[in-house]
């Protein structure tokens, strides 16, 4: 599969730490050259936008333009619920803040400057919390050099219809997202599909799409919900060892998380998506947690036997190799 087409094939790739994609499709594809993705990032068919849960994911050009509009409530949610900022807002009229920012973001502009405009805009108001409305307001895209393979530079932010081309269109439909969601997903329960994108009153929208779905129940009689043709890999299909950058979208998709990583294996690792610490799976499910180090890769496991840990260690050295990292995998138990 293309790089591009895997994009949109997993609605997005989380993206928060810029580099964390390459990793991502690394761990998916048969081939992968990570200068390809970089060049979708740079010919402007892929972007890097605030769409589900209200946090940034790679996503493809066409889908930034239907999936920011139907996300919207979740960043009207965040921008109501900031402690910190969203008192500075109350009973301020906010239109014309927006279109200030608009206006001010039609090039790309760091936070600092939006900041500064604003304030000379409005100065009577908190420029921080009117910043913070525009981000929630506004479909902004962090614009590269920012998220380019081994390239790195502070975030600037532009409206996505500027460097795109083209505008929102809201024709994505709720029942839309729902089947995205389990083409990629699936087999999942409506609560998995509610902490995927953080909308709410999906039930609705699966009981009507209910005559479209197959059916299953999980080991605690949980119902879940999958396309019909989607493959559904047997029991004894093998599993091989993944290296996920931290917070794959793999385990941050689904409410019941236990189906990756079992509450022994949590308290020995601490929090799978731990800042800085990628996923290790072993048999399709977290065994350890890693991260780069200056000698190569350092991975934290829990007790395993030594033919798991040969194949850890191998994948690892291959990670290493596509990180451009020395080749030295360190492997380190944890134990109660």
């Amino acid at each position: 599969m293309a790089p591009l087409e895997a994009v949109r094939r997993l609605v997005g790739l989380q993206a928060q730490v810029p580099h964390n994609p390459y990793t991502a499709l690394w761990s998916r594809l048969g081939t992968f050259r990570p200068e390809s993705l970089s060049e979708l990032l740079a010919e402007r068919q892929v972007v890097r936008i605030g769409v589900m849960r209200g946090t940034i994911h790679l996503i493809t050009a066409d889908d930034c333009l239907v999936l920011r509009p139907v996300t919207q409530p979740v960043f009207e949610g965040q921008l109501w619920r900031h402690r910190d900022l969203s008192p500075q807002l109350r009973g301020v009229d906010l239109d014309p803040v927006v279109e200030a920012g608009r206006l001010a973001l039609e090039e790309p502009r760091t936070g600092t400057e939006l900041r500064a405009l604003l304030a000379a805009r409005f100065p009577t108001l908190d420029a921080a919390a009117l910043a913070y409305a525009c981000q929630m307001r506004l479909a902004l895209v962090q614009v590269p050099p920012r998220g380019l393979w081994k390239k790195s530079a502070q975030a600037r932010w532009t409206i996505a219809e500027a460097w795109l081309g083209r505008p929102l269109v809201a024709t994505l439909s709720l029942d839309d997202l729902v089947l995205r969601y389990l083409a990629a997903f699936g087999p999942a329960s409506v609560t998995d599909v509610t902490t995927w994108c953080r909308l709410t009153g999906l039930r609705e929208v699966v009981e009507r799409l209910r005559p479209r779905l197959v059916t299953f129940q999980d080991e605690r009689g949980r119902e879940l919900f999958d396309l019909p043709e989607a493959p559904r890999p047997g029991r004894e299909t093998p599993a091989p060892v993944r290296f996920l950058p931290e917070y794959d979208n793999v385990l941050l998709s689904h409410d019941d998380r236990s189906r990756f990583v079992s509450e022994s294996d949590r308290a020995l690792l601490g929090p799978v998506w731990s800042v800085g610490w990628g996923a290790v799976l072993h048999d399709g499910r977290v065994r350890g947690t890693w991260r780069a180090g200056p000698g190569g890769l350092v991975v934290r496991h829990v007790p395993l036997a030594k033919r798991g840990l040969a194949t850890i260690a191998a994948e690892g050295r291959r990670l290493a190799r596509f990180l451009e990292l020395d080749l030295d995998v360190r492997l380190e138990p944890v134990s109660p």
